[in-house]
């Protein structure tokens, strides 16, 4: 059965459609909470993964290692939910953390403004004036960020299997679609879609070792697996780095051979 992830606009109906699904479909739950607290056992504390999603894109601006670093830790929490496939992920771009698995059936909700500033007012206790600012600003801040982080505009259709709205449709309406979808044969994993989402797997665990690390957590490396060998590319200053990135890849489990060949430093040598 595939995995199943869920974009949608604050106060959207976005959780009450995953809950639905879980309970046609008999899957895993789980939002963005759930993987900030598995991915702070990589060592950065939970509070401090929940604010980072939360800080203004220019506050980033100067720390850019530290943002690939949460990146690292939320990618290997969302891949090893994902590993077994029946998840239903309701949270930040989790069809982009998992891009390139063909077994992810990727559904946007949209729901009518005024149906979510209903939800803020009772939610939150707030005007509908508040509504309409809070709502406004929470969909500018996720829209940057998704461009800052991956380079994409989460509106862009061409990155949803399925957009649903909420005009006519009821949520329960929505569920029944998505689990006649997550149904079909075009979503079923394959041999091809199970290697991928191994090698993703293997891939998020040698980035969130590398960031984990006090002496590889600055490096800047990109990371890919094929089977159990890994290829590193990158350019790492200082030079002394590269044995050290050497020796935390070759300990991750699942990898049994690295490609270091695009791996380069200022007069390194072996």
């Amino acid at each position: 059965m595939p995995i199943i992830t869920i974009s949608r606009g604050s106060a959207s109906g976005g959780r009450s459609l995953a809950e639905g699904l879980a309970e046609r479909l008999g899957y895993a739950l789980v939002s963005r909470e759930d993987i900030i607290r598995e991915a702070s056992g990589s060592g950065v504390a939970e509070n401090e993964l929940q604010e980072a999603l939360l800080k203004p894109v220019r506050f980033w601006d100067r720390f850019g290692h530290e943002r690939r670093r949460y990146l690292a830790f939320v990618q290997q929490a969302i891949c090893e939910r994902a590993k077994d496939d029946c998840l239903i992920y309701h949270g930040n771009a989790g069809h982009i953390l998992l891009h390139g698995i063909a077994h992810v059936l990727c559904v946007r909700l949209i729901a009518p403004l005024a149906y979510r500033v209903a939800v803020v007012m009772e939610r939150r206790g707030m005007t509908e004036a508040e509504a309409f600012g809070y709502i406004d600003d929470l969909d500018r801040q996720r829209r940057d960020w998704t461009r800052f982080l991956y380079g994409v505009d989460w509106l862009d259709p061409s990155l949803y299997d399925m957009t649903i709205s909420l005009q006519t449709l009821t949520v329960d309406g929505a569920a029944d679609l998505v689990a006649a979808a997550a149904r079909r044969a075009e979503f079923q994993p394959t041999p091809e879609s199970r290697t991928a989402m191994a090698n993703l797997l293997v891939a998020s665990r040698v980035r969130a070792a590398l960031a984990a690390h006090p002496t590889t957590a600055s490096a800047d490396v990109d990371v890919r697996a094929d089977g159990g060998l890994v290829h590193l590319r990158g350019k790492v200053r200082p030079a002394s780095l590269i044995n050290p990135i050497l020796q935390v890849a070759r300990g991750v489990p699942g990898v049994q051979d690295i490609d270091r060949e695009d791996l380069e430093a200022p007069d390194f040598t072996v």
